[in-house]
């Protein structure tokens, strides 16, 4: 679907903002293992936690999604209760679900075989297959030493608890090993460089995991029943990100964004964006099923180009695409440092991006785990209309976003990967001002 996004005068209004990404995959998961009803209130429906909710169908879970009203009923089968599938499980374009669910079958004694789209068999997972095979579990990739999609999970009672260093900070690899370990006797303590997004251990201590967190350490004692419990999503952050962006580079824009789940493990763009003299107030800040939120009023501001530090990539990893659009309209220079993980995503986002931008006449350069962006306080040229977006949801929305305040008209290939976390993104845009054909 291509899709073409013309500079416009201002966005106002209000905004809705789908449920957060990672909370949905991990409410329908943990409640699926758990013993009850377990109701899911604010669910984002997008195809990637359909595709999470699909495979938990096909291993006997009875779960229903109301896409409408946003909300699920699951009907937990506890810890060891998951069924062997007898086709393979879809992950569509989803990591998380096929990260999370490799770990999760792990834990079981069944096989699964898992397989996903053009993307995500791209997607590296050997990140994932090493520390499960040192618990017991056999993973085995159709494409060889390689451990990319399809792969065969075979889990089983010899599966043991270990302790496990994580080579780079991924909040997808620590909820695999946590979702292995949860149905083990003894601990699994897993140690991360630095912390990344804790939704897992919050979400598991409200249904009774004995769980602890002492600062980079994770402490997971598995055999206890997790009890079903009532879960509210907050809006997502990440793809609060775009309108947040829009509004920030187009003149005359003045939005609000209510119910932003703003983690400190999740908030990195927003506290970037400040420094670099985004107009963006945080309201009525509180507490939703335990995650801090808050509602945002967004308005025009001219950026300034800053340095972001690379230990805060971890907080803002899935953001940084928009961001590198933020600063392409900034006054000044902006150094983004540690982005390797932005090379194995849905695509190689690093370059994908850098590639887009230039076409679009921002000054930058770009190198392995880098990006330095050049701003001099005026919209990019723009005019490009066949940015390709390579698969990539964030790519295209980043792209979209540019078109609202660039100076000409820019256009991406695909527009139809948005369709995986953010499916009322075009019509929230329209709905602001955006003006998409």
């Amino acid at each position: 679907m291509q899709l073409v996004s013309t500079p416009v005068s201002g966005l106002n209004g209000h905004a809705d903002i789908p449920g957060d990404k990672s909370i949905s995959h991990r409410s329908l998961i943990f409640g699926a293992i758990a013993k009850g009803t377990t109701r899911v209130s604010g669910l984002l429906t997008g195809e990637d936690v359909l595709s999470t909710a699909a495979a938990l169908r096909q291993m006997g879970v009875k779960l229903e999604v109301d896409e409408a009203q946003k909300t699920a009923v699951i009907e937990g089968v506890g810890l060891n209760g998951l069924q062997e599938p007898k086709a393979s499980l879809d992950m569509g374009n989803s990591g998380t679900s096929a990260r999370l669910m490799m770990g999760l079958v792990a834990g079981q004694n069944i096989t699964a075989r898992f397989i996903g789209d053009e993307s995500l068999s791209k997607r590296p997972m050997k990140r994932i297959s090493e520390p499960l095979s040192l618990m017991g579990a056999h993973l085995t990739s159709e494409a060889g030493d390689k451990m990319t999609l399809p792969m065969t999970v075979h889990g089983g009672n010899e599966l043991k608890p270990i302790k496990y260093e994580l080579p780079m900070p991924s909040a997808q690899v620590k909820s695999c090993l946590i979702l292995a370990g949860l149905p083990l006797a003894g601990q699994t303590h897993i140690i991360e460089p630095v912390p990344t997004r804790d939704h897992s251990e919050n979400m598991l201590r409200a249904f009774g995991a004995d769980i602890r967190v002492e600062g980079t350490d994770i402490y997971l004692t598995g055999g206890t029943a997790l009890k079903a419990q009532d879960i509210i999503v907050p809006g997502d952050p990440s793809s609060a990100a775009f309108m947040t962006v829009a509004a920030l580079i187009t003149k005359g824009s003045d939005i609000m964004l209510e119910n932003i789940g703003l983690s400190d493990r999740r908030a990195g763009l927003y506290e970037t964006l400040v420094e670099m003299g985004a107009d963006i107030t945080f309201n009525n800040r509180r507490k939703v099923a335990g995650e801090p939120v808050a509602d945002l009023r967004v308005r025009h501001s001219r950026l300034k180009g800053i340095t972001v530090p690379p230990d805060r990539a971890p907080s803002m990893i899935d953001e940084y695409p928009v961001l590198f659009v933020a600063a392409a309209f900034a006054d000044g220079q902006t150094d983004m440092q540690g982005l390797h993980e932005l090379t194995v995503k849905e695509s190689n986002r690093l370059t994908v991006m850098a590639d887009g931008l230039r076409a679009c006449g921002a000054d930058l350069t770009e190198g392995a785990d880098f990006l330095i962006i050049n701003g001099d306080g005026t919209a990019p040229m723009g005019g490009v209309q066949n940015i390709q977006t390579h698969h990539d949801h964030r790519i295209a929305m980043s792209f979209l976003v540019m078109g609202c305040g660039a100076q000409k008209p820019i256009g991406v290939a695909d527009a139809g990967p948005i369709q995986t976390s953010f499916p009322n993104f075009i019509s929230e845009m329209t709905k602001l001002g955006a003006q998409l054909a």
